[in-house]
């Protein structure tokens, strides 16, 4: 980017034609966009600059100061170059403003009116656009805001142009951007990404952190305890250059950035933001079904599974406690009444005995919602108890299992899968057929063996029942879908048990792989005991319909001393 200078005129003494103040500057303003640059070198900063300089030197302007924005649109005027220039109108230091065309002021018809029409004559400055014959000295030019029209319709034709190209790349399954830390450029392929040996690792630890139930902050404090090279000191380091001040300092933005990137499951994902318009340049989130996402284009870091589980427990958020410890099941209790998340309470005086959970509503008898409050000791015993029993239950009989959950699944389907993908398949067929029937009518309404009426009323038949038909195909696809997911769950399940196959204790990260909700219910008193149900909610099975699973657990304390039924 060209920076912005000063020329002063080689013949200061000449005179001009003109009555201007030459004690105030001169503005000789350049612009090109990228976009400018494709057209030849008429519009160069080089060829504008030569325009100008002999425009102002035959016309006497002196005290000349040159303004370059390169590479920069015009639909806005948030530009170094002529912000400069327009904080110099406003101290009344500008007596001229020239540029080669109105165009190269601004593309943003409004805003050069504005600025044309209200702000420069506010301030006496002169405006001239040298190609197109425009000098506010001579009065107002009526063709000027057509002008600024046409301009303004060419930099939204050349928006639509660009915004085509890029959608057709990112529609191609190649990526739009840099590799994200963890990948680097193929040598042979800069369209395919490759592991970064050095950084990859680093990623799977920051997920698995994560999943151990460490937030962002935590994370970023654990890598500079243990001396890890942040994303530019890696960088830097490769590169030959002198390390950041502070080589090891990740900050809490630079963990979020790689937890939310999907590319390290190995896919492509294009399309994340959007602006509005040509002429907002702010990006705005897109959501995920606008997105485009290509499975298996690279080598993936961590899998699918463990980044769906990270985003799962970032919306989850824990509230810091005083004290130091922390909650092993914060994010993940809530109220069976109110729905509310149960917030962890400890105290530091103590051993951790009365660390417990109250419902976030309760506001101490204030709130809405009764306490629901029970221990984290309690919860413990509980959990793991139950990791426990269902694991064994689904060790016993694998295969049987695998049934169960499916025949559970399926209670409430009257076709199998086998007939419905039949009835997909003949959707399909008749919705082909009735395009050849539509054909056809059309063509005897064209010859006169159908008259226009009785044409319209089969027309509207066809496209009814087309409209069930299609109805029926997306509905039957997304339960194959569905079929087919559950499949994968109860695999990955499976899987999640081969990998602890004995579970002595709980920690967070078996809480949070095994764990998908944790509901209390508030405490009864029966017989002077106090009977507390907690239901278990599991990762992959959610609420499938056995015992082992669904059924709350009963909790009950007597003379402070608890059991599990």
């Amino acid at each position: 980017m060209e920076p912005c200078t000063t020329v002063l005129s080689a013949d200061p003494h000449k005179k001009g034609d003109n009555n201007v103040d030459q004690q105030k500057i001169t503005i000789l303003y350049c612009r090109l966009s990228n976009e400018d640059a494709l057209d030849a070198e008429s519009n160069s900063i080089t060829n504008q600059r030569n325009i100008l300089l002999r425009y102002a030197a035959d016309h006497g302007f002196t005290n000349t100061r040159i303004l370059v924005d390169d590479g920069y649109t015009g639909t806005n005027f948030n530009r170094p170059g002529v912000q400069e220039g327009l904080s110099l109108v406003e101290q009344g230091l500008v007596g001229t403003w020239i540029v080669k065309d109105m165009s190269r002021f601004g593309r943003d018809y409004l805003q050069v009116g504005r600025y044309t029409e209200i702000v420069f004559p506010s301030f006496d400055v002169r405006f001239i656009a040298v190609n197109d014959g425009v000098d506010s000295a001579r009065g107002t030019d009526d063709f000027t805001p057509i002008r600024n029209v046409f301009n303004d319709f060419y930099a939204k034709d050349t928006s639509k142009k660009v915004r085509a190209v890029l959608k057709a790349r990112g529609t191609s399954g190649k990526h739009m951007g840099k590799p994200p830390y963890g990948y680097r450029f193929d040598p042979a392929d800069r369209n395919h990404w490759i592991i970064d040996e050095d950084a990859a690792p680093v990623v799977k630890r920051i997920f698995d952190l994560s999943i151990a139930g460490n937030g962002p902050s935590r994370i970023a404090r654990i890598l500079e305890a243990d001396k890890v090279l942040t994303t530019k000191a890696l960088y830097a380091q490769r590169k030959g250059e002198l390390l950041p001040e502070r080589p090891y300092h990740w900050v809490e933005q630079s963990i979020v950035g790689i937890l939310e990137r999907m590319e390290y499951t190995g896919c492509v994902c294009n399309f994340k933001t959007y602006s509005k318009s040509y002429k907002l340049k702010k990006r705005i989130p897109n959501a995920s079904e606008d997105m485009f996402i290509l499975p298996d284009t690279q080598e993936a870091i961590i899998t699918q599974e463990q980044w769906d589980r990270v985003q799962e427990l970032r919306q989850h958020k824990r509230r810091p406690v005083k004290g130091e410890r922390q909650g092993m099941f914060a994010g993940l209790v809530v109220c069976a009444d109110c729905g509310s998340k149960l917030h962890f309470a400890t105290c530091k005086n103590y051993d951790g005995k009365q660390d417990r959970y109250v419902c976030s509503k309760y506001k101490s008898g204030r709130g809405t919602c009764s306490a629901h409050y029970i221990r984290e000791d309690v919860l413990r015993e509980v959990v793991l108890e139950r990791i426990r029993a269902v694991t064994e239950y689904i060790r016993s009989d694998v295969e049987g299992f695998q049934e169960d959950w499916l025949e559970c699944r399926r209670e409430d389907q009257e076709k199998s899968i086998r007939e419905d993908k039949r009835r997909l398949e003949k959707a399909k067929k008749r919705l082909a057929d009735i395009d050849v029937l539509m054909t056809r009518i059309y063509e005897d309404m064209a010859l006169g063996n159908l008259s226009r009426e009785r044409y319209q009323k089969m027309v509207e038949g066809y496209e009814a029942e087309q409209v069930a038909l299609n109805n029926e195909v997306i509905g039957l696809e997304d339960w194959v879908a569905t079929r087919e997911e559950m499949e994968d769950n109860v695999d990955q399940f499976l899987a999640l048990m081969e990998k602890y196959v004995d579970i002595p204790e709980l920690t967070p990260t078996i809480v949070n792989e095994f764990i998908k909700q944790i509901i209390v219910y508030a405490p009864e008193k029966v017989n002077s005991k106090r009977i507390q149900k907690v239901k278990i909610v599991f990762n992959f099975l959610e609420e499938v319909e056995v015992p082992e699973i669904s059924e709350p657990v009963m909790t009950e304390t007597t003379y402070g001393r608890r059991k599990t039924a």
